[in-house]
């Protein structure tokens, strides 16, 4: 039901695991018994302890957001969606936004807008268009060739993601995993022994799955508890590739280039094998898939995480909100220097959130609407002249 936390109307379905496995409920009783509170609820009053994540699932399949929001307004007269198109620049008039040029099957398209145009293309295109359409680092922007509109140093800097990296064992039994459930039922997010900040660092996954880097067996019966670090000390990166849309942007990640973050990930791996190893798994424990029961020093717990860890597929920040010299948007999600622009989509965040970025993306769209409908863009945005003064800290 409503609570302070959760409403119960809006147009996204986030329910709690209808028929977890059985081997989740008991990796929760570990933790319980580990010292760890139980968290009903990761998005209510405290993130901290272990619990099932919640899920955006409706009659059985994902609620995305363009399920969501999307779909039951495709119908309204005011909307034209074109899939399959390519977005090669957006369009100025000095520092005017004025529309987008777009690819679509072979031709080249131009729409106008009388407003403002809305950037959403993620941490990595997003920083790319703009690049592209002459916003960014003017040395940068000018040594390709490109006629620099707004000197924006920021764009494609601030580059931040999770990294994950996986405990997987073969089961002694057929776990039954749901179809509809996700391919980790539990979470647990904790502080590493250095983290001495208020917000937890590390966030552990765990389900009746498998997922393991390549190279390792895949038996028909498995478990995975995979940890991830949540606040990387190192930033990367995104740069053009070339002057061609087609081309994906580069981009430079940087994941563990501190010590620090791999002796986390180090405390991690270890914690989530005492969790395992404790007597509430032993029916359905099998032998170590990966790293593998013979990897145990540091020295070779580090080495496996340098070689295996991943993203999660969270990358933000790479056109983060501010008022410092690196912002790229001002607190409205308006790009500094030109007029008739925002960003709109994770590039934005400053900082990364300490858990998954879906539900805080979705609340950077919501929050812009607001700003949106209110008609904010009538001026060009200057970092030194915030209108919102509530927001200048941001």
């Amino acid at each position: 039901g409503a609570s302070e936390y959760h409403g119960v109307d809006g147009e996204l379905s986030v329910t709690d695991p209808i028929a977890p496995a059985t081997i989740s409920q008991r990796f929760v009783d570990a933790a319980v018994a580990f010292g760890y509170n139980y968290n009903p609820d990761f998005n209510g009053m405290e993130q901290e302890g272990v619990g099932m994540y919640q899920l955006t699932i409706k009659d059985g399949k994902r609620h995305s957001a363009a399920t969501a929001f999307l779909v039951p307004i495709l119908q309204r007269p005011n909307l034209t969606v074109t899939t399959g198109a390519l977005v090669t620049r957006l369009l100025f008039e000095g520092t005017r936004t004025v529309g987008v040029e777009y690819l679509h099957e072979g031709l080249l398209h131009q729409v106008r807008v009388n407003r403002e145009v809305i950037l959403s293309a993620g941490a990595f295109d997003s920083p790319k268009l703009l690049m592209l359409s002459g916003i960014g680092d003017a040395a940068y922007l000018q040594a390709l060739g490109v006629s620099v509109v707004a000197d924006l140093p920021g764009v494609g800097q601030n580059l931040r993601d999770h990294i994950l990296i996986p405990v997987a064992y073969q089961a002694t039994q057929n776990l039954y995993p749901a179809s509809t459930s996700s391919i980790a039922e539990v979470g647990l997010f904790l502080h590493s022994q250095s983290n001495l900040e208020a917000k937890p660092d590390l966030q552990f996954f765990f389900g009746p799955n498998l997922f393991v880097p390549p190279g390792y067996p895949h038996p028909d019966w498995a478990f995975t508890g995979a940890v991830s670090l949540t606040s990387l000390e190192n930033i990367g990166s995104v740069r053009l590739k070339s002057l061609d849309p087609k081309d994906a942007p580069m981009f430079q990640m940087n994941y563990l280039q501190s010590d620090a973050d791999a002796q986390k990930l180090v405390f991690a791996i270890k914690l989530m094998r005492e969790l395992i190893h404790t007597s509430f798994l032993n029916e359905f424990r099998g032998a170590e898939i990966a790293p593998g029961a013979d990897v145990i020093s540091d020295e070779a717990l580090v080495a496996y995480i340098r070689n295996n860890c991943s993203t999660v597929w969270h990358p933000v920040g790479t056109c983060k909100m501010g008022t410092d010299p690196m912002a790229v948007v001002d607190p409205e999600l308006r790009v500094y220097g030109v007029q008739g622009l925002r960003v709109v989509d994770a590039s934005i965040m400053p900082t990364i959130t300490t858990g998954n970025t879906n539900a805080p993306t979705i609340m950077i769209g919501e929050k812009a609407a607001d700003f949106i409908k209110a008609g904010t863009q009538s001026t060009i945005p200057n970092k030194f002249n915030i209108s919102n003064p509530v927001h200048s800290s941001v």
